[in-house]
C-alpha cells in the first residue's frame, strides 16, 4: 500500500480556498468551532473580514450562509460532516436546497473518520439523504489533488453542495495535477472487460490498489473513480455494466442508499449485471481506526480483491 500524502484533504481544501479568496472578496468561510478540526485557522488570521465563527451552532452557519449568499456571496461552511447532515439537515433542505442558495458545505472528517468516538460521530448516511434534495449536489474527492480541483470548480459554481472529506492524509490516487476533472463525470483510471470496480472517495484508491493485485491473478479490472454522486455519470456505469458484466462498488458509507444502491438503481433498470455492494451493513461500526474499520467489512483493497475473486467465480 502506497503511503499517504502528508497532507490531508481537509487541508488542501482550506489552502486553496484561502489562495482563491485572497484574490476574490466575495468569497466567505463560515465555521462552527471547528477552525481546528477544519484547519481554518491561516484564513481566519489572513483574511479575518471573510471569516465567521458562528460558535456550535450548524443550524445558524447554514441559515446564516444562505443569507450570505444571497447577497452574491461564496460560502463555505465548514464543520464535522456527521453534524451537518443530521443536526442541522433542516436547514440544509429548506435554506440551502429549496431555496436554492449556492452555499457549500465542506464536511470534514466524514465517514468514519472519527471512529472511535461511535455512531454519534460517523456519517454514514450523507449520501443517502442529501441525494434526496432536489438541487442538491453531492461530492467526494479522492486525494488532495482532486480536492483541489475541485474547490476550484465550486467557487463559482451555482448550486448549493455537500462536499465530504476524511480527516487523515490518504494516499494519492492522482500524481500530478494533469487529468481531467468535470463535475458530474466519473475518471477512468484503470481499463478492463472482466469487472468494474467503482469507489468515491477514499475507497477509490483501495479499488484501484484491488485492481494491480487482480491483475497479477489475470484478471482485468476497470476501475472508475465516481467523485460525482449527484450529479451521477450514468453513461460511465451502463456502459461499463455492458461492456465488463460484473460490478463491484466500495463506500465509507452504509450499503443502503448510497454508491452501490444509484449504480444498483441504474443497471436495474437499463442492464442487469452481476454485483456486489461492499460498505457498512446496518449495524453500529466497531469501535477501531479508520482503515481497520475499513478491513473489518471488508471495502478496503484486501476486501475489494477477494470480493472480485469470488464474484468472478460465479
Amino acid at each position: 500500500m502506497k503511503a499517504p500524502n502528508k497532507i490531508p484533504c481537509r487541508k488542501s481544501f482550506t489552502d486553496t480556498l484561502l489562495e482563491l479568496a485572497q484574490h476574490d472578496q466575495d468569497i466567505i468561510a463560515v465555521t462552527s468551532d471547528a477552525s481546528g478540526s477544519a484547519t481554518l485557522t491561516d484564513f481566519g488570521k489572513t483574511l479575518p473580514g471573510q471569516f465567521v465563527e458562528v460558535g456550535i451552532a450548524e443550524q445558524n452557519a447554514v441559515g446564516i450562509s444562505a443569507g450570505l449568499a444571497s447577497t452574491g456571496k461564496k460560502v463555505f461552511i465548514f464543520g464535522p460532516a456527521c453534524f451537518y447532515v443530521a443536526r442541522s439537515l433542516e436547514q440544509v433542505k429548506v435554506d440551502m436546497a429549496y431555496s436554492q442558495m449556492p452555499v457549500k458545505i465542506c464536511g470534514v472528517s466524514g465517514g468514519v473518520a472519527y471512529s472511535q468516538l461511535g455512531a454519534t460521530h460517523h456519517s454514514l448516511h450523507d449520501i443517502a439523504v442529501l441525494r434526496t434534495f432536489p438541487g442538491m449536489e453531492v461530492y467526494l474527492p479522492c486525494d488532495v489533488r482532486q480536492t483541489r480541483k475541485l474547490v476550484e470548480k465550486m467557487v463559482n459554481h451555482p448550486k448549493p453542495a455537500y462536499i465530504r472529506v476524511g480527516r487523515n492524509a490518504v494516499p494519492d490516487v492522482y500524481d500530478d495535477d494533469q487529468f481531467d476533472f468535470e463535475l458530474g463525470k466519473a475518471t477512468l483510471l484503470a481499463d478492463g472487460n472482466d469487472l468494474t470496480l467503482i469507489g468515491t472517495g477514499e475507497t477509490v484508491y483501495h479499488c484501484l490498489e484491488a485492481s494491480h493485485m487482480l491483475k497479477e491473478q489475470g484478471i482485468h479490472a476497470r476501475v472508475l473513480d465516481m467523485h460525482s454522486l449527484k450529479p451521477f455519470d450514468r453513461e460511465a456505469v451502463v456502459k461499463a455494466a455492458r461492456e465488463t458484466g460484473r460490478i463491484i462498488t466500495a463506500e465509507e458509507h452504509s450499503i443502503y442508499g448510497g454508491l452501490g444502491s444509484i449504480v444498483a438503481e441504474i443497471t436495474a433498470q437499463e442492464c442487469p449485471v452481476r454485483m456486489k455492494i461492499l460498505g457498512i451493513p446496518d449495524e453500529n461500526v466497531i469501535h477501531a481506526s479508520p482503515l481497520e474499520v475499513f478491513h473489518h467489512y471488508g471495502f478496503d483493497y484486501q476486501g475489494i480483491y477477494a470480493a472480485a475473486c469470488e464474484l468472478m467465480k460465479q
